[in-house]
């Protein structure tokens, strides 16, 4: 059975019902800090808790500025704080079916209103009627008992009709047991609760996880003992005695079949701690099944005393919890002293495994039973261990709904912007979660911008060899002017290098050592200022890039010292002056008017660019407040419709170029 959507509030932040869809498989919640994440998670937590200690509270749980309100009738009129719809399986509704009669839908649909009295109202819609034609028919029936049961439109009044008349012996088994069926219920429609009393046994329970549930490095057993035995004479007041970091150890003894009531002196020590080291090294190979980071990790286990350390851990048995790294020499740590990400990875496998085995101690259960809330859970890994948890919660979805919260770029699947909800906390309105990512707030969706940058980016580099440029004017021209030359029976770049735009001379060196360090072949193409790029020249000295893969194209300039350092040069200077103006007179034909440049209009120089600039200065022509003008939308007008021919000299300046490139990939 799968939760489709949910709908919340009045709950905390959330000041008014809003009902938000769940994906069948993870859904991730992005928001800023304090905008409510949690807040959604812990409302679903509340409806239905996988342990059964979680239940809604208004005092801490209503809005607080409409409690004062809302107080006056909790006690007549309840609010629901979540509806919750799930949809159950096609298995399952055929059983229904089945074993009914009914006709369920393969989209059948039903909902369950959490109030904050702690009570529930359910919400469905089943047809008696195709039941009661096929009890009408059960073999046996008299004839006018069974004509009888078709004029009913209730199973309630089947037996009002039935109670009447003579019946034969089948006819009054018939009726014994119709009237046994409603007694199990005040429903009107019996059927309906008769469904849900099956549905209800299918509904998964929610099972949340923090930072607050982990491990602690080590925990006085004799202290746990004590509060574990006022927390069962006091269960209304038992989180005040059991905290997360209790629970957490009280789950690994519990998967280690270790009962605190045999804790007492120092016999069976031994026996305890080899339960609970196998336990630890069965769930460290879990870990590392998916922890990528360093595979050297082993959980270590001890249980001792120590009456030298500060109480409460002076007395008794205490529990240690330490990490070890092989990589250095068998070297270990505390628990809590370690890798976070670590920490809260084995954490959750313990809480996770206990649960599930607290649930079904037979371990027979169906595991789809339990849909996990987890808060924040990469926040402590780093970028590369992010993408392998998304493997882990890939892996756990198999089996249960997976909801998250983060606001990490590298927590969010790019390809899957339908698995996100964007979680704003608005002015005058309180948290508000939506799918709609186009009127969200920029700092919200950030985290998804930049995912999606990443996976952009990642989907640039597609080839082994990359020609790196400073801007997309540069990938325009030289994919136009390659695809121009190969049309006219000539050479272009090599297919299987990728023109990369990099942003600018300043990102060159990023580029050059991100990519380069990840084991792809580089070259640069860059403009020409007049004189040598000194970052440039100290990655050539660095060896971070080799000499003859950086090339300017003031080299391409004058065919009669092509491959020679000339004049200031951008890749607009390798076209024809006529050639270029035209295609900026077509880009600003509607402000220019009738002042369209000529090439006699511009002024002496060595960059085009700077000539038609200064041009528009001198005639009072302005494009943009910031002067001068687009040279990408100049661009991109040359990329829409490109030259149908060429001239001798641009041939010549574009056909070196492109064999200079090939020439250092070839080489390669």
């Amino acid at each position: 059975m799968k939760l489709v959507s949910a709908k919340v509030g009045p709950f905390r932040s959330i000041n008014t019902e809003q009902t938000i869809a769940i994906d069948p498989e993870v859904t991730v919640f992005v928001g800023m800090n304090e905008a409510g994440k949690t807040v959604f998670l812990k409302a679903l937590h509340k409806s239905n808790d996988a342990m059964g200690s979680e239940k809604f509270n208004p005092i801490e749980d209503y809005p607080r500025k409409d409690y004062t309100a809302y107080s006056k009738r909790h006690a007549d009129t309840p609010e629901a704080a979540t509806t919750l719809t799930y949809r159950p399986t096609t298995e399952q509704i055929s059983r229904i079916n089945a074993e009914l009669h009914t006709t369920l839908a393969q989209d059948f649909q039903f909902s369950v209103a959490h109030k904050y009295d702690n009570t529930r109202n359910i919400v469905m819609t089943v047809k008696e009627a195709p039941v009661i034609l096929a009890l009408a028919n059960t073999p046996g029936l008299s004839t006018d008992t069974a004509s009888d049961i078709k004029k009913a439109s209730s199973l309630r009044q089947i037996a009002e009709l039935l109670a009447a008349g003579e019946r034969t012996d089948a006819d009054k088994s018939f009726l014994a047991e119709i009237q046994a069926r409603i007694a199990k219920t005040k429903w009107d429609n019996v059927v309906q609760h008769e469904v849900w009393s099956r549905l209800e046994t299918y509904i998964p329970k929610f099972l949340y996880f923090s930072d607050y549930d982990l491990l602690p490095g080590k925990l006085n057993l004799d202290d746990l003992a004590k509060r574990v035995a006022k927390a069962t004479s006091d269960p209304a007041n038992a989180q005040l005695h059991i905290k997360p970091n209790h629970q957490a150890v009280l789950a690994l003894l519990r998967m280690a079949d270790v009962n605190l009531t045999e804790i007492s002196g120092t016999s069976g020590y031994e026996a305890m701690k080899a339960k609970i080291e196998a336990v630890s090294i069965s769930l460290t190979d879990q870990v590392l099944e998916f922890w990528k980071q360093n595979e050297d990790l082993e959980v270590e286990v001890d249980i001792k005393p120590d009456t030298t350390d500060e109480a409460p851990f002076n007395n008794g048995p205490n529990l240690y919890l330490r990490i070890k790294n092989r990589r250095h020499r068998g070297v270990s740590t505390p628990f809590d002293q370690r890798s976070r990400g670590f920490i809260w990875f084995f954490s959750f496998l313990v809480w996770f495994d206990s649960v599930q085995h607290q649930l079904d101690p037979g371990g027979k259960a169906t595991p789809a039973k339990l849909v996990l809330l987890l808060d924040e859970p990469g926040l402590a890994l780093h970028a590369l261990a992010q993408a392998d948890f998304l493997r882990y919660i890939d892996n756990l979805s198999k089996q249960h709904q997976v909801l998250y919260t983060t606001h990490s770029p590298f927590m969010v699947n790019s390809n899957r912007l339908h698995q996100v909800r964007v979680v704003e906390d608005k002015d005058n309105v309180g948290t508000v979660i939506s799918d709609n990512l186009s009127d969200s707030d920029q700092r919200t969706i950030f985290p998804l911008q930049a995912a999606l940058g990443w996976t952009i980016a990642q989907n640039l580099f597609i080839s082994k060899q990359n020609l790196l440029v400073e801007g997309p004017s540069e990938l325009t021209y030289l994919q136009c002017m390659s695809a121009l030359l190969e049309a006219q029976g000539g050479k272009g770049l090599k297919d299987d290098v990728t023109i990369v735009p990099v942003g600018g001379l300043s990102n060159l060196a990023t580029f050059v050592s991100l990519l380069g360090a990840s084991g792809l072949e580089l070259s640069i193409l860059h403009d020409y200022s007049g004189s040598p790029e000194q970052r440039l020249e100290e990655m050539v000295r660095q060896k971070l890039l080799a000499q003859k893969s950086v090339f300017n194209v003031s080299q391409f300039r004058d065919i009669s010292n092509l491959g020679k350092n000339t004049i200031a040069t951008d890749v607009e200077d390798l076209l024809d002056p006529e050639m270029y103006l035209n295609y900026f007179n077509k880009t600003y034909a509607k402000q220019l008017g009738e002042n369209s440049l000529q090439v006699s209009d511009l002024p002496k120089g060595d960059r085009i660019i700077h000539q038609i600039e200064r041009a528009l200065a001198e005639k009072g022509i302005t494009l943009r407040p910031s002067g001068g003008f687009n040279h990408y939308l100049v661009a991109s007008t040359f990329g829409s419709a490109p030259p149908k021919k060429l001239d001798k000299n641009t041939i010549t300046r574009f056909s070196a170029l492109f064999e200079a490139v090939n020439c250092i990939f070839t080489e390669r």
